[in-house]
Order: structure tokens, then C-alpha cells, then sequence
């Protein structure tokens, strides 16, 4: 497997590698070093081998100017450099991760998202390997690639019909990547965690020091562009008796810090950076309400279901989450909690102080996901995965 990672916080990476070397194959996960921070070479899980390599041969060059063009005001002269450096050092990243699955001669080399693509198909075709491409994202209407719509446009476009087996994460989507390229539904495997035994929890109330007894209203992931976030810290204002917990970290991290600060809500907005996989149930089963505010602003948005709506199922959390398609098939078919309509404030409001208020409400939906949280379990899928391996090697 290669990924455009670190390889430290990818669930569903990890997941399927755990899944291929419990029915006899011996995995390799090929992934970014970052030298300070991981190991080259490690085993992790159940036996699942990881090998990376740093993202820059310049990174010691790097860390050691990284200020010096900002004190001096020289950043905006110092651009088509640094521009010129970052796509020689990610050229030399692809050489050396081809180089060495090419050298692995493995029988099959499997590229997650289209940014490890080209390299896993030249790294397939020069030893002869099969190559699954596991597409996480609608990656040509995506938050943050509109300058490079076209080129993923243009790769998978040539080379997903190319592929032996292909893969996404939602039926929206396999529907997508199949009329768009003209293949065969790529085979849908969800963000599920897996199955988890109930828990109690308090462990968000007391890392956070949290005194009064109303709900925990969380948000866990990534906090990124397009995925109602700032909104949601507003919107927080307008629910009082409730706390608002985000984990995660990302590009918004500052600005939701300085808006929970402008609107004075420090004692109910609160934020936890990213922890390790291993710990995150414990906190998500210590919060009452799991919230998926995301927005309808690309392809990629509108058919998502997310890795976070399946962990708050798994936690036995009720949800609030925005009314999209692939979001709204699983919310009602398991009467899992409310959906609003995506970028709607007034609506998440109601929503949400509806949630906090009526605990028979909560207690109800926190029922029916703990009743959906074995059907809607990684375990339940992953022999599809091992078919989809059984069938391509034959």
C-alpha cells in the first residue's frame, strides 16, 4: 500500500491492512517520514509492516529557515524558490517510494487517492504487480484542489480503467466514478470503525476540567474548509446550557479559537488537539450529542458519509448532521437523530437546542445507535475487501 501520509491517524488505511494480513497477506504500507516524529521502519497492529521516507531530502534545510523569510519581508522574492524546492523535494518523495516498491515486487500494489496514483501504477507495471486503486475522495470537486481539478481529472481518467480493482466509500460515489470514467461501480467499503464494546466515560469532562452537568456537544476530525465549522462556534452562542468540544486540528484551528473569543464563549467552546486512534473512542463515548455540520459546497461534500458519523454510531451517540443524501440514507434508516439542511444556521440552531433540552429525546436516539452499531461496523464489511483481493490474484 502507498499513502501521502505519515501514516499515524489513517483509520481506514490501517483497517484494511489489519483486514489483508488476517487472511494471510503480508502487507507493507509505504508512507512520509517525518524524521523526529516517526519511525523508517516499523511494525505496527497486527503485523502490518509501515516503511517511510521523508518528504524532502532538504528537510534539516527547511526547519532551519523556516523564519528567517518572514522576519526579513523577503517571503513575497523568496516564493518561485521555495515553490521550485517543494516540487523537486515531492518529485524525489514519488522516485524513491516507486524505487522501492518496484524493488519489493510485490503481487499487488495498492494506491489510496489519486495523489499516489501514477506512482502506484508505474510502480505495478515495472514489476509486474496488480493495482487496486482505493479512491477516499471525489478528488476533481473537492475542498482545496480546485487548481488541480483538471490533472486528477486527467490521471484518473487514464488510469483507474487501468486499475484490477477499484474502491471508494460511498454508493454516491462508486455511481460517480463509474459513469464519469466509464468503469465498472468501484466496490463501496464505508469509514466504519470497528465494532466497539459500550463504554462510560468522563474523560472530555475531566481533561477539560468541564464543572457544570449540561451535555457535551462534540465534533471530532479534521478542521477544515467547508465543513460548517466556524458556523457551528457561532451557532454556539445561540444554545446556551450545552458545551461544544472539537477534537482535531487543522487550518481553522485559528480562526474558531479567535471567533469562540470574540464571542466571549471560552467557558463552553472548548478544543482538544487530534489524539491518537487508540484513545478517540474513549472521548467520543464521553460526550452526549455527536454533530457532523458539513456543508453542500462540492461533489465531494454532497456524497460523503464520514468517518465521524460512524464513531459517534459506535459511542451510542444520538446526531445532528446535514440533510445529504449518502448522510440522510443512515441517519433514517436507523433513526439515528436530526438532519438539517447543510449551511443552514437558523436550522442547526433549533436543532441543537432541541437536543440539549429533551433528554428522552438524546436517550432515544442514543438507543438506536448503540442497537445499529454492530450493523454498521467495519467487521461487517471487510470480507468484501478480501473477495475483491481474492479475485484479483487469481
Amino acid at each position: 500500500m502507498i499513502v501521502w501520509n505519515e501514516f499515524r491517524n489513517d483509520a481506514r488505511v490501517l483497517k484494511e491492512a489489519e483486514s489483508l494480513t488476517a487472511a494471510g497477506h503480508r502487507v507493507i504500507v509505504h508512507a512520509l517520514h517525518a524524521p523526529g516524529v516517526t519511525q523508517e521502519r516499523e511494525v505496527v497492529s497486527t503485523g502490518v509492516e509501515v516503511v517511510r521516507v521523508a518528504r524532502s531530502p532538504f528537510w534539516r534545510l527547511r526547519r532551519s529557515s523556516t523564519a528567517a523569510p518572514v522576519a526579513d519581508g523577503k517571503i513575497g522574492r523568496m516564493g518561485p524558490a521555495v515553490q521550485a524546492l517543494r516540487i523537486a523535494a515531492r518529485a524525489w518523495t514519488h522516485l524513491v517510494l516507486l524505487w522501492r516498491m518496484v524493488r519489493l515486487r510485490a503481487d499487488v500494489v495498492h494506491a489510496h487517492d489519486v495523489n499516489t496514483l501514477p506512482t502506484a501504477w508505474l510502480a505495478a507495471r515495472l514489476s509486474g504487480a496488480r493495482l487496486v486503486y482505493d479512491a477516499h475522495e471525489i478528488s476533481t470537486s473537492r475542498e482545496g484542489y480546485t487548481s488541480f481539478r483538471k490533472l486528477v481529472g486527467l490521471v484518473e481518467k487514464v488510469l483507474m480503467p487501468r486499475a484490477d480493482g477499484t474502491i471508494t466509500t460511498t454508493e454516491a460515489r462508486a455511481k460517480f466514478f463509474a459513469r464519469a470514467y466509464g468503469i465498472a461501480r468501484p466496490l463501496v467499503l464505508q469509514n466504519r470503525p470497528r465494532e466497539q464494546r459500550p463504554q462510560a466515560s468522563e474523560r472530555i469532562r475531566q481533561e477539560l476540567g468541564l464543572t457544570e452537568h449540561w451535555p457535551i456537544v462534540l465534533y471530532q476530525g479534521g478542521v477544515q474548509q467547508g465543513r460548517g465549522l466556524e458556523r457551528l462556534v457561532r451557532v454556539a452562542a445561540q444554545v446556551p446550557g450545552a458545551y461544544f468540544v472539537f477534537i482535531g486540528g487543522g487550518r481553522l484551528d485559528v480562526s474558531l479559537r479567535q471567533i469562540t473569543q470574540e464571542l466571549q464563549l471560552e467557558d463552553r467552546v472548548r478544543y482538544i488537539p487530534t489524539v491518537a486512534l487508540a484513545d478517540l473512542p474513549s472521548y467520543t463515548a464521553s460526550a452526549d450529542i455527536g454533530v457532523q455540520p458539513i456543508e453542500n459546497t462540492c461533489l465531494n461534500h454532497y456524497t460523503t458519509d464520514s468517518n465521524k458519523l460512524f464513531e459517534y454510531v459506535q459511542a451510542g451517540l444520538p446526531v445532528i448532521a446535514s440533510d445529504l443524501p449518502e448522510i440522510r440514507r443512515i441517519v433514517r434508516q436507523h433513526d439515528l437523530g436530526l438532519l438539517v439542511p447543510a449551511g443552514d444556521s437558523e436550522a442547526l440552531a433549533v436543532a441543537l437546542r432541541y437536543m440539549v433540552r429533551d433528554t428522552q429525546l438524546r436517550a432515544r436516539h442514543a438507543a438506536r445507535a448503540r442497537a445499529a452499531a454492530p450493523a454498521l461496523s467495519w467487521e461487517v464489511q471487510e470480507h468484501l475487501l478480501v473477495e475483491l483481493y481474492g479475485r484479483i490474484l487469481g
